[in-house]
């Protein structure tokens, strides 16, 4: 029997295909060959990646570049501390793979966007097998690490107000009443911190350390005390916070319509103020709604701290 190699049976089919048409030169055959030769060679150049992971020493897991994506992205997606923090929280404790019953067999590295010198967003594939089954569980990731929220109480005049944020989102196609959020920096843990610079960016409001609460702290610790608005695509983790104080009505003048935001960084920004009473009817932003279910029954319990 004879066993024909790929470039042969590229020969073979070409050959068939010049005697049928008079116009398929031997120039359009070598070119034609020449193509697949490279295309061939282009494919056995993938940027490759091999982990050990603790969890399966017996089955290493290969990490590849998607087709495009340069050398110097795909090494910053697999040191970056989202792709670290993404292997540390599937094998831990309550991890994917504590049990052993799923394993992680390639992640493809499909995408990476730069927030100047540090890596913003990050798209991948995580093929994970269910090892009864050997069906893939649904894997597709974006990563953006945690974030933080602010929920601000503003009482003047026998009103309770919160502070808005309205901004361009592109994803959904038309601005959305937010709270005041940012994403933390290549996880530093600095979420008060984080609170008070992204106010101060989108609202112009001063607030002080001191004055802030923490409430994600009140879930329970299993919870590891943030809030996931999307697991099923994305690993961002919330914090959320809450600021109460007392202004003059002349301060809710001045802040409603204030135009805020680092222009430089795409950030187009309007205050809004609204009274917290129908703030959970006028937003369908996952952060304050969020934030208004744990602040009521963080009041409901008592846990709030008594404000001077």
């Amino acid at each position: 029997m004879t066993v024909w190699s790929s470039a042969q049976m590229s020969m073979v089919s070409i050959s068939h295909v010049s005697k049928l048409n008079p116009y398929f030169s031997p120039f359009r055959r070598r070119t034609l060959i020449s193509k697949r030769l490279f295309s061939a060679k282009m494919s056995q150049q993938l940027l490759t990646h091999t982990l050990k992971l603790p969890s399966q020493p017996s089955e290493p897991v290969s990490v590849i570049a998607a087709p495009g994506l340069s050398d110097s992205d795909f090494r910053t997606a697999i040191g970056s501390s989202l792709f670290e923090q993404w292997l540390k929280n599937i094998q831990s404790d309550q991890g994917l793979l504590a049990d052993g019953s799923l394993s992680l067999k390639q992640v493809l590295i499909q995408g990476v966007d730069m927030f100047g010198k540090r890596i913003g967003f990050l798209k991948f594939k995580a093929d994970v097998i269910d090892k009864e089954t050997g069906q893939k569980v649904p894997g597709i990731v974006f990563a953006r690490g945690p974030a933080v929220a602010v929920l601000i109480l503003l009482e003047s005049e026998g009103t309770t107000y919160t502070v808005l944020t309205e901004q361009v989102r592109v994803p959904v196609g038309r601005p959305v009443l937010e709270l005041p959020a940012g994403m933390m920096d290549d996880n530093v843990g600095d979420v008060a911190g984080t609170a008070i610079r992204e106010v101060e960016e989108e609202t112009g409001i001063q607030l002080h350390l001191d004055d802030m609460v923490d409430l994600t702290s009140f879930l329970d610790p299993s919870t590891g005390c943030k809030v996931i608005p999307s697991p099923g695509g994305c690993d961002e983790e919330l914090s959320l916070l809450l600021y109460r104080g007392s202004v003059s009505a002349d301060v809710i003048k001045q802040l409603q319509g204030k135009e805020t935001g680092l222009r430089e960084h795409g950030e187009l920004i309007k205050v809004q103020v609204v009274p917290y009473d129908t703030l959970w009817r006028m937003t369908p932003d996952a952060k304050v709604l969020m934030s208004v279910a744990i602040y009521e029954m963080a009041k409901r319990d008592g846990l709030l701290p008594v404000t001077n």
